[in-house]
């Protein structure tokens, strides 16, 4: 139950599954490198977007909360992205414009993720020591 895909990059990745199924749990399960995707997608447009806005991000970390269709195929139905920034004196409106402009424009996962679930968008600001 193991595979290795290879990307047009040239990076490989293991996919593994539950052993309770054939598997031996070495590589994370294909939908879970999806969210991986649309979590690593919309955090490298925000961290660009702010960049170019001069704001000084000096933490970040994205989460990722999911649903499910009961019935297969089990698709995504509710995506939360929990964006949790840190840094100095960040302009809240600047913060509200990138996550913005990620989930508008710019992340192509979130665009295709789009269609069969319903995305929400949690952001919390803390101020840098």
């Amino acid at each position: 139950m193991a595979f290795t895909g290879t990307a047009d990059s040239g990076h490989d990745v293991l996919m593994d599954a539950y052993s309770n199924v054939g598997g031996e749990d070495n590589g994370p399960r294909p939908t879970e490198l999806v969210l991986m995707g649309l979590g690593g997608c919309t955090a490298m447009d925000v961290v660009s977007i702010l960049g170019k806005m001069k704001q000084e991000v000096t933490d970040f970390e994205i989460k990722l909360h999911v649903d499910k269709a009961d019935a297969h195929p089990k698709v995504f139905t509710h995506i939360v992205l929990e964006y949790i920034l840190t840094g100095h004196q960040l302009d809240r409106e600047a913060v509200d414009k990138a996550v913005m402009l990620s989930s508008e424009k710019y992340c192509s996962v979130q665009a295709m993720l789009r269609k069969t679930a319903e995305i929400e968008i949690k952001i919390t600001i803390n101020e840098a020591e």
